[in-house]
């Protein structure tokens, strides 16, 4: 069992697949600190200043001790942050989209095999037959 599976570990898809998967991580990593650090301060200046990522409808409040800390946090709907998502998500399809559409043109497109050369048909095979032996 141990032989199988470092055989299957071993191929070459496995391989790409984990690959792929690490490089999946870093570029969303990379796309999330392009949507956060770049795009929604721009969205935000537009929208007249405010951040999304801090819009929120409270449900409850934060109880704070007289200590000054929290003994029960806030409870809220975070659509802010949901927003910041759909922004992600939008940007992570363009370029995608952008991947793919570059890559479908550079791949070479493969030519179509020559046809094999069409012999007689059926029905003319049979007539030369038929005509042979009226012969």
């Amino acid at each position: 069992m141990l032989k199988e599976f470092k055989n299957f570990i071993m191929t070459g898809n496995v391989i790409d697949l984990a690959v792929a998967v690490i490089l999946a991580g870093a570029v969303g990593l990379v796309v999330n600190g392009f949507v956060n650090d770049i795009m929604m301060p721009i969205v935000g200046h537009f929208a007249g200043g405010m951040d999304f990522a801090d819009m929120q409808y409270v449900l409850s409040e934060a109880v704070v001790a007289a200590d000054g800390t929290v003994e029960k946090p806030a409870s809220a709907i975070r659509y802010g942050a949901w927003i910041n998502s759909i922004i992600n998500l939008i940007i992570v399809g363009f370029v995608l989209f952008m991947i793919v559409k570059s890559y479908n043109k550079v791949r070479t497109k493969e030519e179509p095999a020559p046809e094999a050369p069409k012999g007689p048909t059926q029905e003319e095979l049979l007539a030369e037959i038929r005509d042979l032996l009226k012969k």
